[in-house]
């Protein structure tokens, strides 16, 4: 093995907070195309606020619906960078970066009290799905 391969090997970690990143970054921008295409095509010729009315309301189930699925495959992708017995230590690590980041803007936006219930769900269901992702990648170690 050389030495970058190495040093790739040691800094595996590295990923784990611009993979949770990348989610969240995914997650919203189908949000606001979703949003474009609510807005032109499922019920257009309404004002903006209405549109903002529905974002607002809809984003949170638009994170159950997408973030689910796209947690589910950043963990499976970055639990095969590890060894097997680190893959779902990784794959939650995914989470929770996901999940500090997440809750950090809902509570600056004082948004929590509002959606409490729905976060829970989200926050829940994307557990669920980095550890089945992490499971899945573990498999693939293994197999390997």
């Amino acid at each position: 093995m050389n030495a970058e391969q190495t040093s790739m090997k040691k800094n595996r970690w590295v990923w784990i907070i611009p993979t949770a990143i990348a989610v969240m970054i995914i997650n919203v921008t189908i949000h606001i195309l979703y949003m474009v295409a609510y807005s032109y095509l499922i019920n257009p010729g309404h004002d903006a606020a209405y549109y903002e009315a529905h974002a607002v309301v809809s984003a949170p189930y638009s994170s159950i619906v997408v973030g689910m699925p796209l947690l589910f495959l950043a963990c499976r992708w970055i639990g095969r960078k590890f060894a097997a017995r680190f893959v779902i230590t990784a794959a939650l690590l995914v989470w929770l970066v996901y999940f500090l980041i997440d809750i950090t803007f809902v509570l600056f936006a004082g948004e929590l009290s509002r959606i409490a219930l729905v976060f829970i769900i989200s926050f829940v269901t994307k557990l669920a799905a980095a550890y089945l992702g992490g499971l899945a990648a573990r498999k693939l170690v293994v197999e390997a």
